[in-house]
């Protein structure tokens, strides 16, 4: 499964470009291997029409609302198509880019007990933040007592 990032290298368009930009971005910075596809050069006539044949949006902007052809950025999985820059940019904010590029989800972590079962291992944010707090409240008392022990020590009744 190879991802595709379809994009334009002559755009004169900047909205397209900016858009671009940010698809390669966070595709680095998630450490999703992809291929760019550049529509615009010489030898690429068939990607590009298959790009503007099977991309589902159009890819609209602000300039262009209603375009005539399919803008780049567009992503597919193989030939899969996966969505246009908003579908992109949703699926990311959302947290959900694997499913989105219809990659395979990570395997659960296998854990096993001492009695020999296993089990997933699964931490929820509410377990994560009670241990937080057990943390702060700790340090809360420590912080507390030892002032009181120091004030105490610097008292001497006679």
């Amino acid at each position: 499964m190879v991802i595709k990032v379809y994009v334009s290298g002559m755009s004169g368009n900047k909205e397209v470009k900016k858009r671009q930009q940010r698809v390669t971005m966070i595709m680095d910075s998630k450490h999703i291997q992809y291929t760019v596809i550049d529509i615009t050069e010489p030898g690429q006539e068939a990607e590009k029409d298959f790009m503007q044949t099977n991309a589902q949006h159009k890819g609209c902007t602000i300039s262009d609302p209603n375009p005539r052809h399919a803008l780049p950025p567009q992503l597919f999985n193989d030939t899969e198509y996966c969505g246009d820059y908003d579908d992109f940019d949703l699926a990311n904010e959302v947290d959900n880019l694997e499913v989105f590029l219809k990659l395979a989800a990570p395997a659960p972590e296998v854990v096993e007990h001492k009695n020999g079962e296993e089990t997933t291992a699964t931490t929820t944010t509410t377990e994560a933040t009670a241990d937080d707090e057990d943390k702060e409240n700790k340090t809360e008392d420590n912080t507390d007592g030892g002032a009181e022990v120091a004030a105490d020590a610097g008292t001497n009744e006679v």
